[in-house]
């Protein structure tokens, strides 16, 4: 294999498990590059040198390997880059009105324990039903760990209490979706632009007159996959376009997180499960007053706390599940 086919080693400088590769990669170039002066210069080392090169090649070839092995495999919690900033997605599932009012709830319930933690946030894009409630919604969060700290919560969230508007008593089960989407700052995954359809359209929110006159927000298909994600926090079509590109790329990773983890949790029968976000990982019982998480099969008091934003004790608890499997 050339090493053009190779993975770029000076991407992964700073991935403390193949650091030290990185630096005898970098030897061996500039020893590369000494060798091929060496034959310019001086017709008569030709020969050595050129013995030295293929030398050379052969090692880089075998180092790539070896750091293909390692960076290539899934990896865990404490070795993942974990940025600082997310984007909390949260959708409405089966219920009907119920679940747009839960999906509301889950979102305040992250947005009050970010505010907790000290974190910054604001809404990137609401979708709201009719009888209130989100269809969907978008936050940015930024503060220390957040991706780190959320990184279980992706997934369906399922609530099983008497609506409001149910006069006859009965208990009705909803569900939402929530995903956690980590903003990278460097990257991992490479869009080609011919796989991409973009649409401006004017901003439907408040933003004063010239948001409302100009085609500022901006929507980005990924045909491949048929992803797609709007923008229209932004004022400026520019900005709207470069969020955008941000959250695609999130979901792009976070497709293929999934995939990587639920090969690590088939090799490691992982008990806080894949974090893909068609999988049921908890459910909130306003009747019996209980959470319980179904991945560690674990169950909480005081629901209303926790919709409130008392979510340490849970993390926590799915902190070292993670950490128990892991060792």
């Amino acid at each position: 294999m050339s090493e053009a086919n190779h993975i770029n080693p000076l991407d992964y400088a700073e991935d403390r498990r193949v650091s030290y590769m990185v630096q005898e990669w970098k030897r061996l170039t500039k020893a590369e590059q000494d060798a091929a002066e060496l034959v310019e210069v001086d017709s008569s080392m030709k020969q050595l040198a050129e013995k030295e090169l293929e030398e050379i090649a052969e090692q880089k070839e075998a180092l790539l390997s070896e750091m293909e092995k390692i960076v290539g495999s899934p990896l865990d919690a404490a070795e993942r880059e974990w940025p600082n900033e997310v984007v909390l997605e949260v959708r409405a599932g089966v219920g009907g009105e119920e679940a747009s009012l839960f999906a509301e709830e889950l979102a305040r319930m992250y947005l009050r324990f970010s505010e907790g933690r000290g974190w910054r946030w604001r809404a990137l894009e609401e979708s709201r039903a009719t009888v209130g409630g989100y269809k969907e919604a978008q936050f940015e969060i930024k503060g220390e760990n957040s991706s780190y700290v959320l990184r279980f919560e992706t997934g369906v969230h399922r609530v099983q209490r008497v609506p409001a508007t149910e006069k006859a008593g009965r208990i009705h089960t909803s569900t939402a979706s929530v995903a956690i989407l980590p903003i990278y700052k460097r990257a991992k995954i490479t869009i080609n632009p011919a796989d991409l359809e973009i649409e401006f359209s004017r901003s439907g929110g408040a933003g004063g007159q010239n948001v409302n006159k100009v085609e500022t927000a901006v929507r980005i298909i990924h045909t491949p996959t048929g992803l797609d994600v709007r923008c229209t926090s932004e004022r400026s079509q520019q900005q709207n376009r470069e969020k955008a590109m941000q959250l695609l790329i999130s979901k792009l990773q976070l497709r293929e997180d999934e995939k990587a983890d639920r090969k690590r949790a088939a090799e490691r029968k992982a008990q806080v499960g894949t974090a893909d976000r068609s999988e049921k990982i908890r459910t909130y019982n306003f009747p019996q007053d209980r959470v319980t998480d179904h991945r560690i099969k674990e169950s909480w008091s005081n629901v209303e706390g926790i919709m409130n934003g008392r979510l340490d004790d849970i993390l926590a608890s799915l902190d070292a599940a993670d950490n128990a499997v892991g060792t």
